[in-house]
């Protein structure tokens, strides 16, 4: 039997290939099935971000071996472990991050392991995904990343940065058009690296976006206060496209951390940029990443964080608690905190950002906003499901699926 239940771990764009692999494990004759009685290989496309997402999947993969299924990891841990971890019991094939797309093939060859040297491949692997059943669909435009922030592992998962022709992002985008999509969303490791290896910028690409296609709406992924120029700001403010949903990977607010984590920005620089992107947009959707508890970070660093979260106008904030990754240069650093402050610190962040988006909705109450209908109902409701531009989600009790509406937003509609 060739049955396969396959799990994606993380970031969006892990998710997205995960979807290609199933697609081309299904045009190899595979069954993707949802449960895992019913499958004969468990797939687990991995994440390796935090100590966390590593337990996690140890922990999948010694189940699922467990039911008797033969078990493929994939993703970050494995491009990053490699062999090592074929030395487990309860892990049979490792598949690196772009051999994960050759899985029939490899398993036809009877090959248990296959991990490409990333940190030596210059080209960008373009992968397509011809899911259909989604409303909105991402476009990985991006992989790995030339940063070595002294926390992060991944660029030894994903290797250097390489970008996607733009010919190659322009035909998908107009394939995705033609197949009835109406929104996508632009993901990589770190997309505002997109073209550098080329002196290219991701406005080039955005530019050749909004004229050579007939997308209705785009949303960017995770970028670097330092990446977010006037000149984008500007084209994105006049751009009809654009949908003000921002994510800025800011790590920390306190100077003396950023420093430690080795990001090149303060935290009065980013905070002026907020206060920018609000005064050009209408009330856009500002999310960020903060490590709680960073080697080294004191209670005056972490009140410093507090106060400059509090006195932002982030719309939501993402944190976790800073996880030892081997390998990084702040293994190596002195000023470790214990598990428990990390996570008291984190909690505090959280209410902060509870507080924030209760704050964004607010402002939103009253305002009439363009709302996508989801391909799907709403699974608790049955209701119409829907997201707006700045990214809040919507039910309504009448609508179409996949099409486009305007919606006066009131306590009652908005889900978040």
């Amino acid at each position: 039997m060739k049955n396969f239940y396959l799990k994606s771990m993380g970031c969006k764009s892990n998710q997205f290939e995960g979807q290609i692999t199933a697609e081309k494990l299904v045009n190899a004759g595979y069954n993707q099935v949802n449960k895992l009685e019913n499958a004969n290989f468990y797939i687990l496309n991995s994440c390796s971000v935090t100590h966390k997402s590593d337990n996690e999947a140890m922990y999948l993969l010694r189940h699922a071996h467990a039911l008797g299924l033969k078990t493929i990891l994939t993703g970050c841990i494995a491009q990053i472990e490699k062999e090592n971890l074929l030395k487990e019991p309860f892990i049979d094939y490792v598949f690196g991050n772009e051999d994960k797309y050759n899985i029939a093939q490899l398993l036809k060859e009877n090959k248990n392991y296959a991990v490409k040297d990333l940190m030596a491949e210059k080209e960008f692997c373009e992968a397509k995904l011809n899911d259909t059943t989604k409303t909105r669909i991402s476009i990985k435009i991006q992989d790995g990343c030339d940063n070595r922030c002294s926390y992060c592992i991944i660029p030894f998962g994903r290797g250097k940065s390489r970008s996607a022709d733009s010919d190659f992002i322009i035909k998908e985008i107009n394939r995705y058009v033609q197949n009835g999509y109406k929104e996508v969303v632009f993901t990589g490791i770190h997309i505002g690296q997109w073209g550098k290896e080329r002196g290219l910028s991701i406005l080039d690409l955005l530019k050749e976006i909004e004229n050579k296609t007939n997308l209705h709406r785009y949303r960017l992924g995770s970028l670097n206060p330092l990446e977010i120029t006037n000149e984008l700001l500007s084209f994105l403010q006049n751009s009809e496209k654009f949908c003000p949903h921002f994510h800025l990977s800011l790590q920390s607010a306190c100077d003396n951390t950023l420093k430690r984590m080795n990001r090149h920005y303060t935290t009065e620089y980013y905070l002026e940029q907020i206060e920018d992107i609000v005064s050009r947009f209408n009330n856009p959707f500002i999310g960020s990443d903060i490590i709680a508890g960073f080697v080294g970070e004191t209670e005056k660093d972490f009140q410093t964080t507090i106060e400059n979260l509090e006195k932002s106008k982030l719309s939501k904030i993402h944190t976790f608690p800073y996880s030892i990754r081997k390998g990084t240069a702040a293994e190596k650093m002195d000023g470790h905190l214990p598990e428990k402050v990390k996570e008291e610190r984190a909690e505090i962040i959280k209410k902060i950002s509870a507080k924030k988006f209760e704050e964004f909705i607010n402002n939103n109450i009253g305002t009439e906003q363009e709302v996508l209908i989801e391909k799907r109902p709403d699974k608790k409701t049955g209701l119409y499901k829907g997201v707006t531009r700045n990214y809040l989600n919507i039910i309504l009790k009448e609508g179409e699926f996949n099409t486009l509406r305007k919606v006066i937003l009131n306590y009652d509609n908005i889900i978040n």
